[in-house]
């Protein structure tokens, strides 16, 4: 389009109608030379040959000085048309008053006219039709305004002017007319080639319009021109490569190289802004560096490809790398959630707050299908895949899908109300269906584990829902001792009193032993839910203290003793019973007791 332009704009004229002459521009006057030339009788093979390099050169720079001043071109819309409409005027005129000769030079001055301004409107369209997303596209449109073209060019040429040339009448009218019609015909051949070389350089002028959309025409043209660059040219062609690709790409290269860095500085100056990130902007920033530089490296990738295919883009590619971003967002987003949930959860250690790590846990595992559903349909869409369609297939096998997976669905509500029901937490001592030992974790399908002999089991969630679970943790005051204790049959009734209130004594004045005036807190004092239930019973406080004479046994007197001990840890509660333990045998060594054992004693009759 902007060869055309050119073409018409300097190639044949800026016309000027006077006294009949036709008025050409100096490259125009160069081109219908050069075809006079080649259409001479004596004309040899090498001078034709050396005529077709000279236009072939005044071409290609036509080419280059109109993609170079395409839009002043295309802008010109009333290029021919008061020329046009004077020859007409003037036509009728000569019409009416009669004067033959001057009718046929007004006819062919005007014929020539139309086909500039047909040359004009071709190549104007052309230059349109570069914008085109495509090569395919731009050259399916030149194929249709060529032969628009061709075919309102025709009709000029249906006239035989053979008779008028062969008249030999001393007319200076009649000679101008003969000079119009010779004219004429070499602006038929000058069409015919405009034409060709359209063709010719259809491809150039479409990478050269890529450079235009950019304002690096006048670069690439520049460098283009260099003599070294033109001997370069032809070999890198092969491979779809030219010097100012690879300029433009070592340039793209260098420019995204220190881009990076002010897009990294940027995003970790946004992070630390951001109100929410601002206690983990250092890790956040660290922990997605990684990520951000390979997609930096993508980017460049993707921009030295759409250089390589000047400037355009192909579908299939473009789709290749929306379908990385759409997988680098996703993971952008997964590092920066999962970096906050690190950091709250190591610090959750060490503060005191509402919020139960396994409700951290799980909320994170949600978050992260929930990610990673979000880039599975971004990554889906951007593949050209019909999101309604899959949303809707989705709904109808629904049903079907939520039948094969009962067991998992049951799991994750079984999940939800392990959360939600405060029944244990991680970390938590608990026993259930024959099993025992510590909670692991809470997820979203099983929770695991630890028992006490180091082995890890996995307990799917949905058994907690039908399963009695007991919860040894759930308590804040009092792990139960409880033992009986037999004396034998012949210790005295005296002795054995003073030794059950000598027990209780001991045990009301141990610091280990929880009693009635044992100082205590609840958990979460200021923020307790209100519930219509004992808070003792609720968190867990038994401070219970009983000793008494129980029953007779077989071979001994029993003494019931039931206490708690303070702490409801395992070890200190192994302490505390043992020195339990020995302080009742001091005291029943001082009160003569000892301890029965089982006997059996046979009485002979006689």
């Amino acid at each position: 389009m902007h060869f055309l332009k050119f073409l018409i704009l300097s190639s044949l004229f800026s016309l000027y109608s006077f006294a009949g002459n036709i008025t050409y521009t100096p490259t125009a006057l160069a081109q219908m030379n050069i075809v006079e030339r080649m259409n001479e009788s004596n004309a040899t093979q090498e001078s034709i040959e050396s005529l077709l390099q000279e236009q072939n050169s005044l071409y290609e720079k036509s080419v280059n000085t109109t993609m170079s001043n395409k839009n002043r071109v295309v802008k010109n819309t009333q290029l021919y048309e008061d020329e046009i409409f004077s020859l007409k005027k003037v036509k009728q005129i000569n019409i009416r008053a009669g004067n033959k000769f001057a009718v046929l030079r007004d006819e062919v001055a005007l014929k020539i006219y139309l086909v500039l301004r047909s040359q004009n409107r071709m190549l104007k369209a052309v230059l349109l039709a570069l914008d085109s997303n495509s090569i395919e596209e731009y050259e399916e449109k030149l194929n249709t305004i060529v032969g628009s073209n061709q075919q309102e060019v025709q009709e000029y040429f249906k006239k035989d002017y053979i008779a008028i040339l062969n008249l030999d009448t001393q007319s200076k009218i009649l000679a101008i007319t003969k000079e119009n019609i010779h004219e004429l015909s070499i602006l038929q051949s000058v069409n015919a080639d405009l034409v060709g070389y359209i063709y010719k350089f259809s491809a150039k002028m479409y990478r050269l319009n890529k450079y235009s959309k950019y304002h690096l025409i006048s670069i690439a043209i520049y460098i283009n021109s260099l003599s070294l660059v033109e001997a370069i040219n032809p070999v890198l062609g092969l491979y779809g490569l030219s010097v100012i690709k690879l300029i433009f790409m070592a340039l793209l290269i260098l420019i995204i190289y220190f881009f990076r860095k002010v897009v990294y500085v940027s995003l970790e100056h946004y992070i630390f802004k951001v109100e929410l990130l601002q206690a983990y902007s250092r890790e956040i920033s660290q922990t997605i560096r990684g990520p951000l530089e390979s997609l930096i490296i993508i980017i460049n990738i993707n921009m030295l490809i759409y250089v390589y295919l000047d400037f355009s883009s192909i579908d299939v590619v473009s789709r290749f790398f929306n379908i990385i971003y759409g997988f680098f967002f996703t993971l952008l987003l997964y590092k920066i959630v999962n970096t906050v949930a690190k950091i709250k959860l190591s610090r959750a250690t060490s503060e005191k707050g509402n919020i139960k790590n396994d409700l951290i846990n799980v909320g994170i595992k949600i978050i992260n299908f929930i990610i990673l559903m979000i880039g599975l349909l971004i990554m889906l869409f951007f593949a050209g895949v019909n999101l309604t369609a899959v949303l809707s297939g989705l709904g109808i096998g629904g049903f079907a899908v939520a039948f094969a997976a009962k067991d998992t669905i049951s799991n994750f509500f079984g999940t939800l109300s392990i959360l939600f029901s405060d029944v244990f937490s991680q970390g938590d001592w608990i026993e259930i269906d024959g099993h025992q030992g510590v909670v692991v974790e809470i997820g979203l399908r099983v929770t695991t584990i630890r028992t006490f002999d180091n082995a890890l089991i996995a307990i799917p969630n949905g058994t907690f829902a039908s399963k009695d679970v007991k919860n040894w943790d759930k308590r804040i005051l009092g792990r139960r001792i409880k033992m009986h204790i037999g004396v034998k049959y012949d210790s005295k009734s005296e002795d054995i009193k003073s030794a059950i209130q000598e027990i209780r004594i001991m045990l009301d004045k141990h610091t280990g032993i929880a009693t009635k005036a044992t100082k205590y807190s609840h958990h979460n004092e200021k923020s307790h839910t209100a519930k219509l239930v004992s808070k003792d019973d609720l968190e867990g406080v038994k401070n219970n203290l009983l000793v008494y004479l129980d029953n007779f046994g077989d071979s001994s007197i029993n003494i019931l003793i039931y206490c708690f001990s303070k702490s409801v840890q395992w070890g200190d509660w192994l302490d505390t019973k043992e020195d339990v333990m020995h302080k009742i045998m001091a005291i029943l060594e001082t009160n003569n007791l000892e301890f029965a054992f089982p006997s059996l004693s046979i009485y002979n009759e006689k």
